[in-house]
């Protein structure tokens, strides 16, 4: 690695792994507003057309592990190029497709490609950026991604206002096409050629994992899609299949995911506290506009503007985030978001019943800026310390416990807001009893995020050791 870059990094790299990041949440958010609209056009149920969104995120999930190892083979800016062909080829199909199934096909695809660019920027990232620069790219990353998931539904919306639902898929190929002339010219520095084995690969590892992820995707999101399952089944194939992952990463020359890595409390506990933090990160979206509508009975319109507010002050809140990362500390910091975390659920929880939404705005105002400083935070911690050859590997697990958390909250979350209101039809609720369930759901929220406080604090009693440790 060059003197210059550690001494100074150009700023058409950082714009390019922030394009990179925005190009990848563009793709999970601007699907869900053409749902309706591919109904209608493809004569589909409410349940066939959700895979547009579901295979996506899915696919996400099962493959980000692996994309961040295949980075660390093959060079991180070698992968993140074959990721921007992979999702422009992959929008222009889904943008072209005849029929519903080809293009879920087509978002599979997609997924692929966003599982590249959520990894591999903040490999680059640990790469590129000087130490005591990096908590503010990992703030700027965060930034980007809270820009691409509240821009999404806004951009989709705007353009069905002007013309068919395919535009949404040209307008993915065309940010994709140009974040990949970006990547060709600001990132022109190319690690040295390395002789790789296939049997570095560890595909055994990669098979099994698949598994693993594929039965609790399906069990907290496939449900929804109308998938007859039983979740205790899925369960167990889950179990299952850990231990047999498990054993299978023991015996691997090249393993996946060293063991190592998950016995080095930091580390691990790095990936419990995400998702744990994407668990009530996920809450304030599948159960606030219930509470919005339902019990401070705001319009659809109002219920959307005021969700709103937390991806925009996620938008102003990455950089800084970041900032106070490299003058505090990722330690500090992390410990700072994650109190702030607990006391904006707890103000989230009482503070709309007494205010109603000026109560709920003052709440995401507190909350949303402490998700920010965790994450950057805990992003900044995994990777300072990483080498070469564990850096696209951490941030693939980094992404895919977030993602993990993000299903969890949307399936746990809501659950528990179903059990506590007694009835699955909010409309058959009054405003009292919906508001006292909410209540309680995000004072459940702001126990975890007491207990992933406890955790932390736990993380930091030693130094990691095994962390960055090479593969044997």
């Amino acid at each position: 690695m060059t003197e210059l870059i550690h001494t100074r990094t150009p700023s058409p790299i950082l714009i390019t792994l922030a394009a990179a990041t925005l190009t990848a949440s563009l793709g999970t958010s601007i699907a869900s507003v053409l749902l309706p609209v591919l109904a209608r056009t493809f004569s589909a149920t409410v349940s066939d057309v959700q895979w547009v969104v579901l295979a996506y995120l899915m696919s996400v999930t099962l493959t980000i592990v692996s994309v961040g190892r295949l980075g660390d083979l093959l060079g991180h800016r070698r992968v993140l190029i074959y990721g921007l062909i992979i999702f422009v080829a992959a929008s222009v199909l889904c943008a072209m497709a005849p029929s519903l199934w080809l293009l879920v096909t087509g978002r599979v695809l997609q997924g692929l490609g966003g599982a590249i660019l959520i990894a591999l920027p903040m490999s680059l990232a640990r790469d590129l950026v000087p130490s005591e620069r990096l908590g503010t790219a990992m703030g700027l990353l965060g930034t980007t991604s809270a820009v691409g998931t509240a821009l999404g539904p806004s951009l989709g919306g705007l353009l069905l206002t002007w013309g068919e639902w395919p535009m949404a898929f040209w307008l993915l190929a065309g940010f994709g096409g140009a974040t990949l002339g970006l990547a060709l010219i600001a990132i022109t520095q190319k690690p040295e050629r390395r002789n790789v084995s296939y049997r570095e690969m560890d595909f055994p590892g990669t098979i099994v994992l698949m598994v693993v992820l594929l039965a609790y995707s399906l069990a907290t999101s496939g449900g929804a899609a109308g998938i007859p399952m039983s979740p205790l089944l899925l369960i167990s194939v889950a179990a299952l299949a850990v231990l047999l992952f498990a054993g299978v990463e023991t015996r691997a020359p090249f393993p996946l995911v060293p063991i190592s890595l998950l016995q080095d409390r930091r580390t691990c506990l790095g990936f419990v506290m995400n998702v744990a933090v994407g668990t009530f990160m996920m809450s304030t979206l599948v159960v606030g506009p219930f509470f919005l509508a339902f019990s401070l009975g705001l319009t659809e319109a109002l219920t959307g503007m005021v969700m709103a507010v937390g991806p925009v002050v996620a938008a102003f809140s990455g950089v800084p985030a970041g900032r106070l990362t490299d003058r505090l500390g990722a330690k500090r910091v992390m410990v700072i978001g994650l109190v702030q975390s607990m006391i904006g659920l707890l103000c989230l929880a009482y503070l709309p019943r007494a205010f109603g939404v000026g109560g709920y705005v003052a709440a995401l105002v507190v909350l949303t800026p402490a998700f920010q400083l965790f994450l950057a935070a805990n992003n900044t911690a995994a990777l300072l310390d990483a080498t070469d050859e564990n850096r696209g590997r951490l941030s693939g697990l980094l992404g895919l416990s977030r993602n993990l958390g993000l299903m969890t909250g949307a399936s746990a979350m809501s659950t528990l807001f179903v059990t506590v209101l007694g009835t699955g039809d909010t409309t058959q609720a009054s405003a009292g009893e919906i508001a006292n369930a909410f209540s309680i759901t995000f004072t459940a929220a702001a126990l975890l995020a007491l207990t992933t406080l406890g955790m932390a604090i736990y993380s930091q009693a030693t130094p990691a050791r095994m962390a960055s440790d090479p593969d044997p």
